[in-house]
C-alpha cells in the first residue's frame, strides 16, 4: 500500500518542493474544488467526522483501521480522481500498473547516549518528514482527541509499523511516542486557524520546550509551518515565528490553541489537554498576547509540579500481594479545565485581492 500511495506522488507531480499541490498556473496555489463550503464547526474539528473540510476541500478519514477495506480504498480513489488535474487517467495508471519500484521504509531513530536533545528532535523530525505528507485526501489512521492517551500511543505505534504518508495531526501523536523516553523535553498541542481568500484552515504541530527553549514538530505542506529548533526564549517568540510563516503564503493568522504539557507515561489513562488557552489574535493586542502567552507558560509549569494520576499497569503492580488491601476507588473522568478565551471580537473587514479570488492555499 505504501509504495503505491507514494508513487501516486512521484509519478504524477503531486509534490512540488515547498510542498504545495501543483495545478497548471498556479503558481503554487491550489484551486479550491468546492467553493460554497460553510466554515466547520469547532466540535466537528475536535472528535473528526466522516467528511472534514479545511478551506473547502473535503478530507476523509479511514475508520476501518488497516489493511483499509474495499470501500474506503475506492472512495480515496474516486476522490484523487475528482481533485487531480489528470483526473481518472492517473488513478487508471497507478493501479494497473505491475513494475511499481519498492519504497523504502524509513527507520525509527535510535541515538547514542552522548546524542543532546536538540539532535535527537532532528533526528525525530527528519523521520517524520520521511514519512511524507498525505496528499490522497484520506487520513490513514483515525484520531479522537478525546481517547486516552495509552490509546494513542498504540495508534502511533501501528504509524511506525505501516510507514504510510500522515497529516499534522497524526504527526503530533507520533512526535508524542518518539519523545515519551526523553523526560527533559516537554511536549503541548499548538494548533492554527488561518483564513485566505475567505476560506479557513486549520494546523496543529506539536510544541516543545526543553533547557528554557521552545521548538515545534511536525507535519506540514510548507517547509516553514513544522519543524522549529529549540531557540525560542519564550512562547509568544514561537507564535510570532508561525505568524510570520503564515504571512509568507499569504495567510492571515486569527487563532491559536494551546494546550497543557503531555504526560511521559505511554500507559497513561489521561487525556491530551488540547485547549487549556484559546488566543483569537483579531481581539488582542501585542501586549495583550504576550501577557495570555506568559500566562499559560506559568500554567504549564504548574502543571509539572503536580502529580499526575497513576496508570493501571502501576495500580496493579502496587496491588500485588497485598490480600488485605482496599480497592482503590475507580478512576474519577478528568474534568477539562475550563478554557479561557480572549476578550471580545473585532469586526474585520476581508478583502481579498481580485487576482487571487479563485485559489486557494493550503498549509
Amino acid at each position: 500500500m505504501r509504495n503505491v500511495v507514494l508513487r501516486m506522488y512521484r509519478s504524477s507531480g503531486l509534490l512540488d518542493s515547498c510542498g504545495l499541490c501543483q495545478l497548471p498556473g498556479g503558481g503554487g496555489m491550489l484551486r479550491a474544488t468546492v467553493s460554497s463550503m460553510e466554515e466547520r464547526d469547532e466540535e466537528q474539528e475536535d472528535e473528526g467526522e466522516e467528511e472534514l473540510r479545511d478551506g473547502g476541500v473535503p478530507l476523509y478519514v479511514n475508520r476501518g483501521g488497516l489493511p483499509v477495506d474495499k470501500e474506503t480504498w475506492e472512495r480515496m480513489w474516486r476522490h484523487v480522481a475528482r481533485i487531480h488535474p489528470n483526473g481518472e487517467a492517473l488513478a487508471k495508471d497507478i493501479r494497473d500498473a505491475t513494475d511499481l519500484p519498492k519504497i523504502p521504509i524509513p527507520s525509527v531513530p535510535t541515538y547514542q547516549p552522548t546524542t543532546t536533545i536538540p539532535q535527537r528532535l532532528e533526528a525525530i523530525q527528519k523521520y517524520i518528514r520521511e514519512l511524507q505528507y498525505n496528499h490522497t485526501g484520506t487520513q490513514f489512521f483515525e484520531i479522537k482527541k478525546s481517547r486516552p492517551l495509552t490509546a494513542l500511543m498504540d495508534i502511533a505505534k501501528e504509524m511506525t509499523r505501516e510507514a504510510l504518508p500522515i497529516k499534522c495531526l497524526e504527526a503530533v501523536i507520533l512526535g508524542i511516542y518518539l519523545t515519551n523516553n526523553m523526560p527533559g523535553v516537554e511536549r503541548f498541542p499548538l494548533s492554527f486557524k488561518s483564513q485566505f481568500s475567505g476560506n479557513h484552515f486549520h494546523h496543529i504541530v506539536l510544541g516543545v520546550h526543553s533547557g528554557g527553549r521552545f521548538g515545534a514538530l511536525g507535519m506540514s505542506r510548507r517547509e516553514d509551518l513544522m519543524f522549529k529548533p529549540l531557540e525560542f526564549r519564550t512562547l509568544m517568540e514561537l507564535v510570532q515565528e508561525f505568524d510570520g510563516a503564515y504571512k509568507g503564503c499569504w495567510h492571515t493568522l486569527c487563532k491559536v490553541k494551546i494546550g497543557q504539557y503531555v504526560s511521559h507515561d505511554p500507559h497513561s489513562v489521561e487525556q491530551i489537554e488540547w485547549k487549556h488557552s484559546i488566543l483569537d489574535l483579531d481581539k488582542l493586542t501585542k501586549e495583550e498576547l504576550r501577557k495570555e502567552l506568559e500566562r499559560h507558560t506559568r500554567d504549564m509549569r504548574l502543571k509539572i509540579a503536580k502529580p499526575a494520576p497513576p496508570s493501571p499497569i502501576k495500580d496493579r503492580r502496587n496491588s500485588m500481594g497485598s490480600p488485605l488491601r482496599v480497592p482503590s476507588s475507580p478512576i474519577r473522568r478528568i474534568s477539562r479545565v475550563e478554557r479561557r478565551p480572549s476578550g471580545e471580537k473585532k469586526v474585520l473587514e476581508q478583502t481579498p485581492s481580485a487576482d487571487m479570488s479563485g485559489y486557494q492555499i493550503r498549509v
